[in-house]
């Protein structure tokens, strides 16, 4: 015993020692497991990302900017290859009045579309449905809007006649050629819906929804003002200046009472102008019928808050365009088509007969707009009323 008692004393401090030494280990263990703190981004990053990038992704100024780029860089590129191929094996010119040469057209602009909306929803983490493409029951909507559009353009047409400032003449086409250029030139027009629609519709409207405001939209419907009145030489290009005027007081009350709303309609506008001010460079456009395509295309904003796509947009586009152009062989926008069912000429003052624009430009396609506009309303918003009210819809909709 009295040999082991002076070994103690010495044991004594190697135990304490341990323990201190462990405990000087547990931060260094506890680092070790926790995971990594990134580094702090430096100041110009932080600059450069608060400018590129706000809380729903990239900036609409940027993401507009990018998709109309990469759109003009497309449709450079693809009417530069297709007019060496087409002019050299097929000796089809872009630009002809004939169902081939719209086909090919709009087919590469839609696909010029097509490549530029894709990079955007790339680089936006989004998917091209996304750009009001989604919704409920897409190919009924596409189908009543294919319907709606003949029976719109079937009831100006039927006005004019009655009116005396359209007359028929005899069939253009017989037999077979009837098939076969009413379904080239439905193939062509619904080229033209998705390209237009694709573009004005679908990627602008959603993306300028997402971002615009009163200010923004008014500086840019001005801005295009100032274009069409010292760069456009057109005495008619005062149905862009019309439709920028009625825009303003309803955005700017929306702007005013923060309606949650306000982005969606202030965008219509923008885009809705923005789509008659494309229609200025049109041979044989008339003032009618720059502001008749603003006016439809605020239309197609409303189908696609009532609706919740621009399938129906597109297809009373394309069965528009097809019905006057094929069907009753009238001029669209001052292209007098070749290959047409029906043969009519206007007559009388182009103020009602449309002239060399066509239907279109007359007088009377405003009524056939607000009688669109109030089929909208009355139908479709019925209908969401009512699918809202349903027992079914209740679990959804909460």
């Amino acid at each position: 015993m009295t040999e082991l008692l002076p070994t103690l004393p010495e044991q004594a401090p190697n135990i304490v020692d341990s323990s201190r030494s462990d405990e000087a280990k547990l931060p260094a263990l506890e680092a070790a497991l926790s995971p990594a703190v990134p580094a702090p981004m430096p100041a110009e990053t932080r600059f450069l990302k608060s400018i590129l990038f706000g809380a729903d992704g990239l900036r609409v100024g940027w993401s507009i900017a990018l998709f109309l780029g990469l759109t003009l860089i497309f449709i450079g590129i693809d009417f530069n290859l297709a007019q060496y191929v087409l002019h050299g094996l097929l000796h089809i010119h872009l630009g002809d009045a004939n169902a081939l040469s719209t086909i090919m057209q709009e087919g590469l602009q839609a696909l010029a579309i097509l490549g530029a909306g894709s990079i955007c929803a790339l680089i936006e983490r989004r998917r091209l449905l996304d750009y009001n493409l989604r919704g409920p029951h897409s190919l009924r909507r596409f189908g009543e809007g294919l319907l709606g559009g003949f029976i719109a353009l079937s009831a100006l047409l039927g006005a004019l006649m009655i009116g005396g400032w359209v007359h028929f003449g005899a069939n253009d086409l017989t037999g077979l050629a009837i098939l076969q250029f009413g379904c080239l030139w439905g193939i062509g027009f619904l080229l033209t819906g998705f390209a237009e629609e694709g573009m004005v519709r679908c990627y602008l409207q959603f993306t300028l929804t997402r971002g615009v405001n009163f200010w923004w939209a008014a500086g840019l419907v001005s801005l295009m003002c100032v274009i069409c009145r010292v760069y456009i030489h057109n005495p008619d290009v005062w149905g862009i200046y019309l439709m920028a005027a009625l825009g303003i007081v309803p955005c700017l009350m929306l702007q005013v009472r923060k309606s949650p709303t306000a982005g969606f309609w202030q965008a219509a506008w923008l885009t809705s102008t923005f789509f008659g001010f494309i229609h200025t460079s049109n041979n044989g456009e008339s003032w009618i019928g720059i502001f008749s395509a603003a006016a439809i295309g605020f239309i197609f904003c409303v189908s696609i808050r009532l609706t919740g796509s621009a399938w129906w947009a597109i297809g009373y586009h394309a069965a528009w365009d097809w019905a006057q152009t094929f069907f009753y062989g009238t001029a669209d926008s001052g292209f007098q088509p070749k290959g047409h069912y029906l043969s009519t000429s206007p007559s009388g003052t182009p103020l009602f007969s449309g002239g060399t624009d066509g239907p279109e430009g007359s007088l009377l396609v405003i009524p056939i707009i607000l009688l669109t506009l109030a089929f909208l309303l009355v139908v479709y918003r019925s209908r969401a009323i009512a699918e809202s009210a349903s027992p079914t819809a209740q679990p959804q909709l909460s």
